[in-house]
């Protein structure tokens, strides 16, 4: 909005946002002296930015220019730092000169009698009378001043004019005056007639000098329409290498998008084995601690036992079929855990 806004009131450069990004405070005072001058062309504010003291005398007269002139509070500080934030300051201003130079008076068909009697105007329209009536105001305060000090010096005046007055008037020295006077006039007529003579050269040599840039944009014209009809040599060549070069980048395309398809599976591959690793580790760790846990029952039911020889002799016979179940199942622990 910013950027469109400037292009609208008229700003000779284009901005862009990416000057902005980093601090570009020449380009903020720029546009802030334009802003100024535009609002008020006769404004006195120095447009030296050169130090640090320099440039914070120049953001204070702005921001005290602006309050007391269009009533808009901007805050210093973010002009300073002459980044984005100084953009939204600066957006200030340039939507109140966009708002009155795009206001129009708005006619309506049926207006009643008493909105006939209220006052209007087009702010736009009258920005050139305001601009005028501001100008005559300086230029009668100016005048107002010259007079004053001229009347204050009437007094001697006066007695220098009537002693003027009352001295006879001698013919000789008239006509040494006169003919000074004409001498005078008839010199700034020679220049006069001399800068015209001299118009008239440079504008003939200005037109000669169209006629033949004329000539040479007519030349270049045809010359361009001549190459734009011809057809370059190599057009042929380039027209079948582009179409190899689609045909390429089409089956490099499959080839991309079927490699990035086999990476996923063999990712998907690899996490279900893991998977399966850790499942069969749990079993193991588990099988292992059963086996224990059943080692450590028999030996305490094999320690506790103090029965009569034929028992011991059965339970000895028990034990042997235990301790080999306890084999196998250690084997085939073993087998497991080498798989």
């Amino acid at each position: 909005d910013f950027t469109e806004m400037m292009r609208a009131l008229g700003y000779p450069r284009l901005i862009s946002m990416e000057n902005f990004h980093t601090p570009n405070f020449m380009l903020v005072s720029e546009v802030l002296l334009w802003l100024v001058k535009r609002y008020e062309p006769q404004t006195d504010i120095p447009p030296d930015v050169e130090t640090e003291q320099d440039r914070v005398f120049f953001i204070k007269a702005v921001a005290q220019f602006m309050a007391t002139k269009a009533h808009i509070k901007l805050n210093t500080k973010k002009l300073y730092q002459a980044d984005g934030y100084a953009v939204k300051e600066l957006l200030k201003v340039t939507s109140v000169l966009y708002g009155a130079m795009n206001t129009k008076g708005v006619e309506r068909a049926d207006v009643s009698e008493e909105d006939s009697s209220k006052f209007k105007f087009d702010l736009g329209s009258k920005i050139a009378d305001l601009k005028a009536a501001r100008q005559l105001a300086s230029e009668i305060t100016s005048k107002g001043a010259s007079l004053y000090d001229l009347l204050g010096k009437e007094v001697e005046l006066r007695e220098a004019r009537t002693e003027s007055i009352a001295r006879p008037l001698e013919i000789n020295e008239a006509e040494k005056m006169m003919k000074i006077a004409i001498d005078c006039v008839l010199e700034q007529v020679q220049k006069t007639k001399d800068m015209l003579n001299n118009v008239a050269l440079d504008e003939a040599n200005l037109e000669a000098k169209i006629e033949k840039r004329k000539l040479e944009l007519e030349r270049s014209q045809k010359r361009l329409q001549t190459l734009q009809s011809v057809r370059p040599a190599f057009m042929d060549e380039y027209e079948k290498i582009e179409e190899q070069l689609q045909k390429q980048y089409s089956s490099y395309l499959e080839k991309f998008r079927n490699l990035t398809y086999m990476e996923q599976l063999l990712d998907d591959h690899r996490r279900t084995e893991q998977e399966m690793f850790e499942e069969a580790a749990n079993m193991l760790r588990l099988m292992q601690n059963r086996l224990k846990e059943e080692e450590q029952h028999l030996l305490k039911s094999g320690n506790n036992d103090d029965s009569d020889v034929e028992i011991q002799e059965d339970e000895g016979s028990d034990s042997e079929v235990e301790d080999r179940q306890i084999m196998k199942q250690r084997t085939t622990a073993e087998t497991l855990l080498q798989g």
